[in-house]
């Protein structure tokens, strides 16, 4: 699911078989809105409009999601497990080494999966997963010496 999709909650609970329940759309609310979140974060966002809702409960809704294919699980080295939307394109993911951001990449080939290892060992492959690591944006902004400043 392209980022720039806004999901219906409702929808997509329902095609995947699932119970429509408030903390379930609520849990997906929050996917859509921040991706690559962990379930801490989401629990906090959803917190804010649910305060009865338990952490238990937010990891409830994720593992029921993401057993639905309607999430993705994805777990960064050095990084707890983060979750998202955008599942079934087999697209990969660029981590800032700095500051641990995410940020989504499509596979060059279009297709799962988009690298062939030179033996399969008897495995029928079905998705490669690949992360990127590198230095963001910010970071490296942030990390530009200032040219105005002349040393003494």
């Amino acid at each position: 699911m392209p980022a720039t999709t806004t999901p219906d909650p409702r929808g997509l609970l329902r095609e995947a078989g699932l119970r429509v329940t408030e903390p379930r759309v609520a849990v997906v609310t929050a996917l859509a809105d921040n991706p690559h979140s962990g379930a801490d974060a989401i629990y906090a966002q959803v917190a804010a409009h649910m305060p009865t809702t338990s952490r238990q409960a937010i990891y409830n809704v994720l593992s029921d999601i993401t057993s639905a294919g309607i999430a993705r699980r994805i777990e960064p080295a050095g990084q707890p497990g983060l979750y998202e939307l955008r599942v079934g394109d087999n697209h990969h993911h660029i981590v800032c080494q700095r500051c641990g951001a995410v940020t989504d990449v499509d596979c060059v080939t279009g297709h799962a999966p988009c690298l062939t290892p030179n033996t399969t060992n008897g495995f029928d492959l079905v998705e490669a997963e690949v992360t990127f690591w590198g230095v963001c944006t910010a970071c490296k902004a942030a990390t530009v010496p200032n040219s105005s400043i002349v040393p003494v």
